[in-house]
């Protein structure tokens, strides 16, 4: 169990409560303040919130008497620090590797010198200034502060996370076979923008651009077809632009009554940073996109059209600050935005009044105290404010009939609060003779206003209107936590059970009439919607929508993946594509009806997934050293290997299907020859070069020749046949390349933003015709560049929607359709390009 894990049960917390929270066990809330938990918050947020911990500590009956807190955050301590080490250590010899290419060009070109004879000696100190970016190149930093590397589990970095692997390290000098000594760049290494960052210098002479990235030069060639060039140009954004089509998946796993039926027939949702709104009959969505981080908490006001929905702390430098949005459900405009500056951390919980009509707003956020706010929303007002708990909140609820009150419940609490003085006074549920329980899961409100529980015990308890007594006990109501209640409109009642993936139906009295089984597959219920006549709509743990009846069957109408997402391959010849995550699971979707086609569970958790040129077979690189093929049709086992025994970070065929090349984290390259259409594998040998494990890799279009990134950011050429590189870079100039998904190079070097420090794009890709790149970043932004993207600072048109690193995108094989897929958010969006 690592550090992170046992903190969790130690606490109680989910995976999101743990990292939004931490500074409950290290700072007083004296010595923390807003702007330090907004910003630890956004750090924490890329790594995302999923986790069902939470849910785990109450199914188990977890008990933490038996385990020492204070041993538990030394261990975490120590493990932290010796990672921490352990990444210095990894740079270090990469820039060791990278000073040692220098040494020996620098040697070179003395002893050239001595042999020639020179009348005017320099020494080695000349030698030494006149080799661009010898001395200029740092060493990389030591990963310090909670936004580094550190702040990162070790369960993390020892399990292969991309989350740390494929992006850490610094950008390395230029190709060893670059003879780069007595250059005439276009300006000098004093040339600093007012950032402190390198600008980029073009060489008329060899026609090349360097370009810095953390501070060190990577360089690339121009196409000879490249007449002219001027580095100071700003390339524009295309005509292209990017429009959100569908959208995968559901937040089930770590989010709480998040599942809603609007008068319109929309069930409406929220997954990464988009709100959905979703037909399940017609087949059709509409997203909100106003939030840039990941959507946390929602409410639907009484008026069945307004929706508030509460986000955590992001990256936009004006709206980045956790906040609530209130928009229209019909236009999707943005209404009001309110609580910039007020919240920590993130919105957890968000309810609208009843008895008013729906004039207030309740929101509590994920600071220590979990504040509790009242709010005038349509004035952007704040009416009141007090600290609610310091252990988790799940829900907050005004009553439907009782003015001036709301219900706030979670771990080891249930508050009932008045503000009809302007100050919130609380007053606490009184259990008497029944058990109180650990966790005070979910509430709803009957008909006569009585509110009714359920809780961590499996127990329903009804609460007299206005009252803070018990009014009737209905004991083992369920086998295990029960997650969510709603009331029908006949005065019956619905709950669902975490444990037991039940169902029940109750009836005014509070007897039980009714039981449904949920599919083991999809797992426990998350949260309840009632829809037309007896038809029921439950959110489950699993990230899963299902639709059905009670004792009838439900059919899955929302389907995505429940742990973090590397692997997307687009089908070349089908409308199809292939998502693989560390959940294991292998679904291939179809484009137009959004549904998946099928799915089949791997023993390994998934990284890379690639489609042979046909269509027919799949290539799944996995996180144990393995790979193997798939038949697409019959989604049997064609093949299995094993190279090394790190992650396979990329799998990708040549143009023809002859050959695939299956990069990985052992810094290697390992290309087989492909027979028998796609069905016999015979390993030609393996590419070794790279100082760091390989990130991007790019087929030649005769499929003669690769290109590859790497940790360290080397630009590095292979000949496929002989597994051999190929030093002389500048001869390489004029290679056409059948994709391009690498992240450095000429076409690609104004998808970096200014000041990168290297690793906030993570994938990139060209069009099939060649007139567009799409990136995906760090912020969760997906970009569309003209292509080439050739002088830096260029424009581009970006996109909202993930709440995650986006670490793939692809285009379908029309380039109508976009593929982008999150690292935590686990989010598949489908945009359209028009």
């Amino acid at each position: 169990m690592n550090s992170v894990s046992f903190d969790l049960l130690q606490n109680g917390l989910s995976d999101d409560d743990s990292l939004e929270d931490e500074s409950t066990t290290t700072a007083t809330p004296a010595a923390t303040g807003k702007e330090e938990a907004n910003n630890n918050m956004a750090s924490s947020n890329n790594t995302g919130f999923y986790s069902s911990g939470l849910d785990d500590m109450i199914l188990k009956n977890f008990d933490d008497k038996n385990y020492d807190l204070e041993l538990s955050r030394r261990v975490a301590a120590l493990e932290k620090r010796v990672q921490d080490q352990e990444d210095y250590i990894v740079c270090l010899k990469s820039t060791m590797a990278d000073a040692h290419r220098k040494i020996s060009e620098l040697e070179q070109m003395i002893t050239s010198s001595a042999q020639k004879g020179s009348s005017q000696h320099h020494g080695p100190f000349k030698a030494t200034r006149d080799v661009p970016g010898f001395f200029p190149t740092a060493l990389p930093s030591k990963p310090s502060g909670p936004s580094g590397d550190s702040s990162r589990s070790r369960q993390q970095r020892l399990s292969g996370s991309p989350e740390t692997k494929r992006r850490t390290g610094s950008f390395s000098s230029p190709q060893s076979g670059d003879k780069m000594g007595g250059r005439k760049w276009g300006s000098t290494d004093n040339d600093i923008n007012a950032i402190g960052v390198k600008e980029p210098q073009y060489d008329p002479e060899e026609k090349s651009v360097r370009m810095y990235l953390k501070g060190r030069p990577v360089v690339s060639y121009l196409p000879t077809s490249v007449e002219t060039y001027n580095i100071k140009a700003k390339g524009s954004a295309p005509s292209k632009t990017l429009a959100l089509d569908w959208v995968y998946g559901y937040r089930g796993k770590d989010s709480r009554f998040n599942l809603h039926l609007l008068p319109s027939g929309e069930v409406v949702y929220f997954m990464a940073a988009v709100v959905v709104l979703h037909n399940i009959d017609e087949g059709v969505q509409r997203h909100y996109l106003g939030h840039n981080d990941d959507v946390k908490s929602i409410a639907i006001h009484p008026d069945n059209v307004t929706i508030a929905t509460g986000q955590v702390a992001g990256h936009d430098p004006e709206e980045g600050m956790p906040h609530v949005r209130i928009w229209n459900s019909v236009s999707l405009n943005t209404l009001h935005v309110i609580g910039l500056g007020d919240f920590d951390r993130a919105v957890c919980c968000v309810g609208f009044s009843k008895h008013d009509g729906g004039a207030h707003l309740a929101a509590i956020d994920e600071s220590n105290e979990h504040v509790l706010s009242v709010w005038d929303w349509a004035k952007q007002k704040k009416l009141c404010e007090t600290k609610s708990s310091q252990d988790p909140v799940v829900q907050v609820e005004f009553p439907p009939s009782i003015e001036n009150q709301l219900i706030s419940l979670g771990k080891g609490h249930m508050h009932f609060w008045n503000y009809s003085t302007g100050k919130l006074v609380k007053k606490s549920a009184i259990y008497e003779k029944h058990d109180k329980p650990k966790f005070v899961l979910c509430m709803a409100f009957s008909a006569e206003g009585d509110v009714i529980t359920g809780d961590s015990n499996g127990t329903i308890y009804i609460w007299g209107k206005g009252g803070t007594r018990i009014k009737q006990a209905i004991p083992g109501a369920h086998e295990g936590p029960i997650f969510s209640i709603i009331t029908l409109s006949d005065g019956g009642l619905l709950s669902g059970g975490g444990k037991d993936k039940k169902i029940h139906s109750w009836n005014s009295s509070f007897e039980k009439e009714n039981t449904g089984d949920l599919p083991e597959a999809t797992g426990p219920v998350r949260a309840l919607c009632s829809g037309d006549e007896s038809t029921i709509y439950v959110g489950t743990t699993r990230n899963a929508i299902l639709k059905g009846e009670l004792g009838g069957e439900f059919e899955t109408v929302v389907q995505g993946h429940t742990d973090e997402l590397w692997g997307l391959g687009i089908n070349p010849e089908l409308g199809m594509f292939a998502t693989g995550a560390y959940d294991k699971h292998l679904i291939v979707w179809d484009v137009e009806s959004h549904k998946p086609l099928w799915d089949k569970i791997l023993e390994d958790p998934i990284q890379s997934v690639g489609f042979h040129p046909s269509g027919n077979f799949i290539a799944v690189g996995l996180q144990t050293g393995r790979w193997m093929v798939l038949d697409t049709e019959s989604h049997d086992l064609v093949t299995v290997h094993t190279d090394g025994n790190e992650q396979h970070d990329i799998i990708r065929y040549s143009p023809d299907g002859s050959q695939l090349a299956v990069a990985s984290h052992d810094n290697f390259i390992y290309i087989y020859a492909v027979e028998e259409e796609g069905r016999k594998y015979t390993r030609v040998g393996k590419c070794s070069g790279h100082s760091s494990f390989v990130t991007h890799i790019d087929w030649s279009a005769d499929g003669k020749l690769l290109q590859s990134n790497s940790g360290d950011y080397e630009l590095l050429f292979w000949d496929a046949e002989t597994c051999k590189q190929n030093v002389n870079a500048k001869d390489l100039r004029d290679v056409e390349w059948a994709t391009f998904t690498c992240v450095l190079g000429f076409p690609v070097i104004g998808i970096w933003p200014e000041g990168s420090d290297g690793t906030d794009v993570n994938t990139a890709a060209r069009s099939h015709d060649g007139a567009i790149i799409a990136t995906g970043d760090d912020f969760g932004k997906v970009k569309l560049f003209k292509s080439p993207v050739s002088h830096p600072k260029s424009e581009c048109n970006a996109y909202p929607g993930h709440s995650s690193h986006v670490t793939c995108v692809d285009f379908c094989s029309d380039d109508s359709t976009l593929i982008s897929t999150g690292g935590r958010d686990m989010g598949i969006l489908q945009w359209k390009m028009s």
